[in-house]
Order: structure tokens, then C-alpha cells, then sequence
């Protein structure tokens, strides 16, 4: 199973979201809290080249925010990613 990363803060309702998502899922998950560390937000916005959090990778693939991990699962490719080694 690949390391899914994401980016988020604490009280943001799209990170809330995530989280739930991925919980309900059973995938575990490293969270790296950008509202907590300024470098951290400086890579997330490098590698995703976004500044909104959550930003979630699965692997080196990222994925997007909650709204396209959402879009994923009701397209039902999510799962898949999550799956791949």
C-alpha cells in the first residue's frame, strides 16, 4: 500500500472532510500540519503547486484537494490508487 501524505491545518472543514474520508476507508495516513510549520506549507505549495489546504498524495501521485478525492472515489478510482504497491 502506497504512504498517503497530507498536507492540512486543524480546523479547516475541507481537512475535516479529508481526514473522515480516508478514515471511513481504513487507510492510514501522515498528516504534516502546515498551520504548525511555515516549511512545511512552503513544500506542500512546491510539490503541489497550490496554496489551499488539504493537498493529499498517495505515493508521489498527488491527488488534489478533498474535492478531487472525493471526485475519485465516486468515479471509484480512488480505491485502486490506495491499492497499488
Amino acid at each position: 500500500m502506497p504512504i498517503v501524505q497530507m498536507y492540512a491545518t486543524a480546523f479547516c472543514p475541507f481537512c475535516v472532510r479529508a481526514r473522515r474520508l480516508l478514515q471511513q476507508k481504513g487507510i492510514d495516513f501522515d498528516e504534516i500540519r502546515v498551520d504548525k510549520d511555515r516549511e512545511e506549507r512552503r513544500t506542500m505549495i512546491q510539490r503541489s503547486q497550490r496554496t489551499t489546504v488539504p493537498q493529499i498524495f498517495i505515493g508521489d501521485r498527488h491527488i488534489g484537494g478533498y474535492d478531487d478525492m472525493a471526485a475519485l472515489d465516486r468515479a471509484g478510482q480512488l480505491d485502486p490508487l490506495l491499492e497499488q504497491r
